[in-house]
Parts: C-alpha cells; sequence; structure tokens
C-alpha cells in the first residue's frame, strides 16, 4: 500500500482543483467576439433587454414567440437575438446567491421560456462588462449552446444594428 505524504496530498488537491476549475471553465457559455455575429438571413432583428423584472421579460420572450410564429418558427427564414447586460442577465444564472438579486427568491420561469424559444434558433448574447462591474463570477451562468458573452452589451446592440439587424425593446 503506498504511503500518503503530506507534499503529495497537496499536490493531488492541487491537481484535482485545477481539473474542477477547467471542467467548470468548460460548462460557461463561449465568448464571442462581435465580429463573428453574423447576419444570416434576409429578416434579423435584436431584442435589447437591460431589464432584470420578470413581467418584462416574459412579455419580451412572448413577443419573440409571436415573432417566430409569423415564420413559421423556422430559423433559416428568421434570425432573433437577445441582447442582454445590466439586470437583463440575472434569469440565464443558476442561481443569484452573491448578486444584486441575492435577497429575490429565485425563479426559471424566464429560463425555460428562453430555452424553449432556442429550439427555433434564438440566440442570446451576454455583457462581460456587466459581470465584471456587479462582480458576478461568469460560472454562475448557466451552460446552454445559445448562451455566449460578448465584451460589451450596448456595443453588441449597435455592431448588430450596423449588420442590419432590426431594433426592439420591450417597454
Amino acid at each position: 500500500m503506498e504511503q500518503v505524504t503530506r507534499r503529495g496530498l497537496v499536490a493531488g488537491l492541487a491537481a484535482a482543483g485545477a481539473a474542477g476549475a477547467a471542467s467548470i471553465a468548460s460548462a460557461m457559455p463561449k465568448a464571442i467576439a462581435m465580429q463573428d455575429i453574423k447576419k444570416e438571413g434576409d429578416a434579423a432583428c435584436l431584442y435589447h433587454c437591460d431589464f432584470g423584472g420578470k413581467p418584462r421579460q416574459m412579455q419580451m420572450f412572448n413577443n419573440i414567440s409571436n415573432h417566430y410564429s409569423v415564420f413559421g418558427a423556422n430559423p433559416f427564414d428568421i434570425q432573433l437575438a437577445v441582447v442582454a447586460h445590466s439586470g437583463g442577465i440575472r434569469y440565464f444564472m443558476n442561481d443569484w446567491e452573491g448578486t444584486p438579486w441575492a435577497k429575490d427568491k429565485f425563479d426559471t420561469e424566464v429560463w425555460e421560456r428562453a430555452s424553449s424559444l432556442a429550439k427555433n434558433g434564438l440566440k442570446i448574447y451576454l455583457c462581460e462588462i456587466t459581470y465584471s462591474r456587479l462582480k458576478i463570477d461568469k460560472a454562475k451562468t448557466r451552460n446552454a449552446d445559445f448562451l455566449s458573452f460578448v465584451p460589451s452589451g450596448v456595443a453588441t446592440v449597435a455592431a448588430l444594428q450596423s449588420k442590419g439587424f432590426a431594433y426592439i425593446k420591450v417597454q
């Protein structure tokens, strides 16, 4: 039987920690550069989401659902995206501990709605500046193929508009 030394134990724990950190990093959404977001069809629209209130977010996703319905929910006919920053990021997290919303009751209804619409091709771009300014660890973000980090939400809104995406913001 191999004898466990303190040095061996510490080295083993360090290796396990590094492996765990790597798996957490790979479980996060990928980062995407604004220039890599392309307009892929004649009809493309971005929904600007800088609000965290559930009723307003649910209305935005209802509008997106209606938008898809006109195009038969065909991702080849319509390209829709949400650019989320500020409070708009809150429903894309695994939990709210350590965030400005920590005292609120955690709710997954908005997430479930967004996930169902992603089956039609919806992409959601999350602002890295928001995470940094609010001191939120990006690893708190849910892992889903339709989520991506962008350097700046407002810069992404402007970049997509310059690429021909129409602009909608739910009031």
